[in-house]
């Protein structure tokens, strides 16, 4: 499997809420599979409740990349600013508000850059638990 197309297939299944998107990959082929009721879209093989080929996609929840992320950065980058951020989001629309934040401080380079790098070591290290071959 390509790694663009595990990165393309997770950012589907995290752009909506925990269990609206779902996308499977065949550990065999590297082939993935789309579901969502949503967006009309029912790309699955028949065989994949009888599979152990097919693994799920994970939400970006499921690999403590929601939240959790954020404060691992706040607490990286800018401790002192923790109770900030927490205020920030305990409110809707949290995530705009925070980039602001962010940019405002100058560090919005600085968390795309770091929401980048742990998004592709948690996928690269979800592959290797689940006998995902990424291709070079």
């Amino acid at each position: 499997m390509k790694f663009e197309d595990l990165e393309l297939a997770f950012e589907f299944v995290s752009a909506a809420g925990q269990y609206e998107h779902f996308a499977y990959v065949s550990k065999s082929t590297g082939t993935t599979y789309w579901q969502s009721d949503a967006a009309g879209l029912d790309d699955l093989p028949e065989d994949l409740n009888a599979s152990d080929d097919y693994v799920e996609i994970p939400h970006k929840n499921d690999l403590n990349l929601g939240k959790d992320l954020i404060f691992r950065f706040v607490a990286q980058e800018i401790p002192g600013l923790h109770e900030k951020v927490r205020r920030i989001f305990s409110r809707r629309g949290a995530y705009g508000r925070y980039k602001d934040f962010l940019a405002d401080l100058g560090l919005l380079d600085t968390w795309y850059r770091f929401e980048a790098e742990q998004t592709k070591g948690a996928l690269l290290t979800w592959c290797r638990d689940y006998d995902i071959q990424i291709e070079e």
